[in-house]
């Protein structure tokens, strides 16, 4: 495992091509948000720029049969499109779109998870992210059961070949978490949990080495670990690293 400190463009161009089999990130969103070190508001035609410029390196780094899971808001509303056609000039196809659910109320009367309030006539609140699943040929095969779900329908299990009690679990994941800054002091990081799914699903035999290029506090580093899989992170801010180390 190592770390390292600096933009992530920068370090990449220097890695040799081909090395990761899961790349695992989440970009700031260019929203405003507080970081140490770093100004998340760009001009758009910046940051377009700047998210041109770090996919087309993980394309290099990235081995061919290798998985991208891209996380980002749908707010601002110029995300999705900005990191689509990045994606696209880069090479990288969107082999997978998952709607990352953090909050959801269900009937009249029961809610779940956590969500941060808009206060606004105009929007209502914003209860998931989205998460990228990005190959170079669209032809990856994945580990579905590895993240599957147990059949309610117990007779479903001999009613498919397979005999597993598990089905896919489909492309929408609720992983609610507790506030993260509280723990961390890092404004914008996701819960583990969500790279651990993101790498059990590409499959852990076939994962040989991963990198988040936008560490944090080493979210992506920590599921590497559980699942003893070797992982790099880079970080532009080294009170991060810090947290992460530790």
């Amino acid at each position: 495992m190592s770390i390292f400190v600096g933009n992530c463009v920068d370090k990449m161009k220097d890695m040799n091509s081909f090395i990761y089999d899961v790349i695992v990130t989440s970009p700031p969103y260019n929203n405003g948000t507080k970081y140490d070190n770093y100004a998340d508001s760009l001009s758009w035609s910046s940051y377009e720029k700047f998210a041109n410029s770090w996919v087309e390196q993980v394309y290099k780094v990235l081995t061919p049969k290798g998985s991208l899971f891209l996380n980002i808001g749908v707010k601002p509303a110029q995300l999705q499109s900005i990191y689509l056609k990045a994606l696209c000039s880069s090479g990288l196809i969107v082999q997978n779109t998952i709607v990352w659910v953090k909050h959801i109320s269900v009937a009249e009367d029961k809610s779940f998870g956590h969500f941060k309030p808009v206060n606004s006539n105009r929007y209502i609140n914003n209860c998931f992210e989205l998460i990228y699943h990005c190959t170079i040929d669209g032809d990856v095969p994945l580990d579905r059961l590895a993240i599957g779900v147990e059949y309610a329908d117990k007779s479903n299990i001999s009613r498919w070949s397979t005999g597993n009690d598990k089905r896919c679990r489909g492309n929408v994941w609720f992983v609610p978490y507790k506030t993260i800054r509280s723990k961390s002091n890092h404004p914008a990081g996701f819960p583990s949990r969500i790279p651990e799914m993101c790498i059990l699903l590409h499959g852990v035999e076939r994962c040989k080495r991963i990198l988040d290029p936008f560490m944090g506090v080493g979210s992506t580093l920590r599921a590497a670990k559980k699942l003893n899989i070797d992982c790099d992170g880079i970080e532009l801010s080294p009170s991060y690293v810090g947290l992460a180390e530790a």
